[in-house]
């Protein structure tokens, strides 16, 4: 999905906006005034939606249920909401909102002033991704905690992330390109595990991966080089190796001597150095370094002369 950014000025709007990216749903405004206008900037895929939102107006929301998981982050303002027959809760700047896949979700007050940062993760997802870091089945819905605190801890730093990572869709930055946007959503959606509460923690706490056997790091080595321009994430390839994430890490170390990111870098800085030293007139390094998804300049060049002692660009005019 392009990040598109609307400015609103009636319900009708809202409502189109709202439905189209995240859910199927009902806005009644509870404070009329003439002349204002909400913000929606949007952007993501079906997989990991992100929102920077601003109603400008007391607004109702029913949405039924869900379908994903979701996290309403107010950056100022507040939003009370409740899902199912469970009691209004309020999420603030310092606790954000945490919807589950099932209940009748109500948005009771999403006050004018709140903006909020809305991220929507598909309920697959947010379930294999945990079963990876479990190398274990999940029996969903995982039945997140309903509030997130975001004053301390790996909730602080979760909204850290959820901020830059809506900052940079709202932009078309690197959360567009195919290597970088990938592993951000994944990050995302693995650190939202780690965050929040749900009955899997004390599993997560406790599991010590077992290390794979040397046929599954063969089959994540292969996968790598027959597609090295692929925007492989480490949850990728722990689903070829038939591990979870951390079973790769480990197993990656032990027999190949480093972790499985770091040697497919390694792998496409080879690539682009044979293919600067094969160039056709007209080349340029950024073209070859971009297809394997080198995306900092600076970075790139750094990696590749530390490793052949020379510049992209020396070793593309030899």
């Amino acid at each position: 999905m392009l990040p598109v950014t609307h400015a609103i000025r009636d319900v009708d709007q809202a409502h189109q906006v709202l439905n189209r990216y995240f859910y199927t749903m009902d806005v009644d405004v509870l404070s009329p005034r003439p002349g204002w206008t909400a913000s929606f900037a949007v952007g993501g895929d079906d997989v990991v939606t992100v929102g920077d939102l601003h109603f400008g107006v007391d607004v109702r929301i029913r949405a039924g249920e869900l379908g994903s998981y979701h996290v309403n982050m107010p950056l100022h303002g507040g939003l009370a909401f409740h899902q199912g027959s469970a009691a209004s809760q309020l999420a603030t700047p310092a606790c954000a909102g945490v919807y589950q896949p099932t209940g009748d979700t109500v948005i009771d007050r999403w006050e004018g002033d709140c903006r909020i940062i809305a991220v929507k993760i598909g309920r697959a997802e947010l379930e294999n991704q945990l079963a990876r870091m479990l190398d274990a089945p999940i029996r969903g819905p995982i039945d997140l905690a309903p509030m997130l605190d975001l004053t301390n801890g790996a909730g602080a730093a979760w909204a850290r992330l959820a901020r830059m990572i809506a900052a940079d869709t709202s932009e078309a930055g690197l959360t567009r390109h195919p290597v970088i946007g990938a592993r951000l959503r994944e990050t995302l959606v693995s650190g939202l595990l780690t965050a929040s509460g749900h009955r899997y923690r004390d599993a997560m706490e406790r599991h010590r991966p077992v290390l794979a056997a040397p046929g599954a790091i063969r089959r994540v080595v292969e996968a790598m080089r027959a597609q090295p321009g692929r925007p492989f994430t480490v949850a990728d390839l722990a689903v070829i190796a038939g591990v979870g994430v951390r079973s790769l890490q480990q197993s990656f170390q032990r027999y190949v001597g480093m972790p499985p990111m770091t040697y497919l870098r390694q792998l496409r800085l080879g690539l682009v150095h044979e293919e600067l030293r094969q160039a056709r007139p007209g080349t340029t390094v950024a073209q070859v370094a971009y297809r394997y998804g080198f995306t900092h300049p600076s970075r790139f060049a750094a990696a590749y002369r530390e490793r052949y002692g020379v510049t992209p660009s020396d070793t593309l005019r030899t």
